[in-house]
């Protein structure tokens, strides 16, 4: 039996004791993380904004196996929120859609959601009107036509089903009970009421494809309005991300189960607590990157070199070499070894002294005292 075949269906229970430690925690955290950003300037907080938003985005869907560039999701986000940033591509069509999607999600978080609202996320998120090489049916619930909605995994001939949704002649009724509850004031603490949200969408599984970020995004809406800011300083997804196997594990046994859902909620805000935690980290790059253009404020750089110097303070992995430089640059290797001697010359790259066939750099950043 799957969840939305309980008699009762969808009046969810959980034990309020068990959770209260967890959401004290929470509300915890969230009162410091608020203070402390307050304490910043608007450049840094905007900043972190940016930092924030990127990896949600980024993480959200690196979970559902689809891999995002970073620099064209970072372009995407500060155009959209009205920030300057140098050297960064133009985004994709679908990464536009992505970021088109988080944003209205958390910065238009006090807004009903409807389900135009909700169709035109599906929308952005498919702009071709397909799913890989499938075409499907895009900003409009699904009908089923093809056989009932399962979550598989497998081979083919061997496919193991994990869930099956609700059928589709039961969606308009399925999601009006979930849009009225979401939108309409309640007691349920705003927390839990974040995780009831993904579970019961992702649990209805309305569309074609993309349900698990849409879900992920409803989420975060509520998660704004607990906040009452549209400023996003945590990552939930990327919590979500580093337990993908534990996600999936968990959500499968709640939909073969009752409709006693603690488990669920309480494993939500774990990684809720995980994300405010995480914080630190993302507010360590911010200032330590605010710093260094501060210390080098009148150094001068080409518009190559402070493309790659940001690309270094963020999502860059691995060894940075000539021969690395010219190919995310678009130059010859010569070029790349001009840039990178200028930069040495100027304090800014050094040496790694790994040695090897080729010389790797690393940035020289700044100390924060």
């Amino acid at each position: 039996m799957y969840i939305h075949q309980n008699k009762g269906w969808p009046n969810f229970l959980w034990d309020s004791e068990l959770l209260l430690p967890y959401v004290s925690k929470v509300r915890d955290l969230q009162g410091r993380l608020i203070g402390r950003m307050e304490g910043l300037g608007f450049e840094l907080r905007d900043e972190a904004v940016l930092e924030t938003i990127t990896k949600d985005v980024i993480k959200s869907s690196e979970i559902e196996g689809e891999l995002l560039n970073p620099q064209e999701v970072r372009s995407s986000v500060a155009k959209r929120l009205g920030m300057e940033v140098s050297g960064l591509p133009k985004a994709s069509r679908d990464v536009e859609g992505v970021v088109e999607m988080m944003l209205d999600a958390t910065q238009n978080y006090s807004e009903q959601v409807t389900k135009d609202r909700l169709c035109g996320w599906h929308a952005a998120l498919f702009p071709t009107g397909r799913s890989g090489m499938y075409r499907i049916t895009v900003g409009e619930w699904r009908d089923d036509k093809k056989g009932p909605m399962q979550i598989v995994s497998g081979p083919m001939g061997k496919e193991k089903v994990h869930y099956t949704a609700p059928d589709a002649s039961r969606l308009d009724h399925e999601m009006n009970q979930f849009l009225s509850w979401f939108n309409a004031d309640s007691n349920t603490e705003p927390v839990i009421k974040s995780a009831i949200a993904h579970l019961w969408f992702v649990s209805i599984h309305p569309f074609d494809d993309g349900n698990g970020r849409i879900a992920r995004a409803i989420g975060d809406c509520q998660l704004a309005r607990a906040d009452r800011t549209n400023q996003r300083f945590y990552s939930m997804s990327s919590q979500v991300m580093k337990s993908k196997n534990e996600y999936y594990n968990i959500l499968e046994s709640t939909q073969k189960g009752s409709l006693e859902i603690s488990q669920w909620l309480v494993w939500y805000v774990e990684r809720l607590i995980e994300a405010l935690n995480a914080t630190n980290d993302i507010l360590f790059k911010v200032l330590i990157k605010a710093k260094f253009w501060e210390v080098n404020r009148d150094t001068k750089f080409n518009e190559r070199q402070v493309s790659m110097i940001n690309r270094l303070q963020g999502d860059f992995v691995g060894k940075l070499s000539s021969s690395r430089w010219a190919k995310m640059t678009k130059v010859h290797r010569d070029t790349a070894l001009k840039d990178i001697q200028d930069l040495v010359n100027k304090g800014v790259l050094s040496d790694s002294g790994e040695g090897g066939r080729s010389t790797n750099y690393v940035l020289n950043l700044p100390d924060l005292e």
